[in-house]
């Protein structure tokens, strides 16, 4: 039988939104577009660079509910708000991604405020950093 886990934060917009930070189906673990709030002070950051870092905070306390991590991510969608902070947001990702190598997808559209510079969702699968890896480079 399939166990579904869903898991919430306690957020007013999930609450209003009615949606779950995360649903677990199995071992795939699909993770809502995440914005850099603190969850304790409530703050959001300012700055793009202490945004990204608080989204990724927020992203791996959501896994760790489901007993996984950024190793166990597989594929990521990354909004930015402003094209010229791609740069140093996906420096961050990358930091963040090392060895992982998940796939990934970058846009830029309008978010749901101004005051959001960066959102990330991810989709993980619970074990796959244990998993052996075969790395393939294609090259022209």
């Amino acid at each position: 039988m399939v166990k579904i886990t869903k898991v919430k934060t306690g957020t007013k917009l999930e609450e209003i939104s009615s949606y779950s930070r995360i649903v677990a189906v199995d071992n795939w673990i699909f993770v809502s577009n995440t914005a850099g709030r603190n969850p304790e002070t409530k703050e959001i950051p300012a700055d793009v660079t202490a945004q990204t870092n608080q989204v990724f905070d927020n992203i791996e306390r959501a896994l760790k509910a489901v007993d996984a991590s950024l190793a166990d991510v597989v594929a990521t969608r990354v909004f930015i708000q402003n094209p010229e902070d791609t740069h140093t947001v996906m420096g961050i990702f990358g930091d963040r991604f090392r060895g992982v190598d998940p796939t990934t997808t970058v846009t830029c559209p309008p978010l749901g405020s101004t005051t959001y510079k960066v959102e990330i969702e991810v989709t993980a699968y619970r074990g796959s950093s244990r998993a052996e890896v075969e790395r393939i480079t294609i090259s022209p």
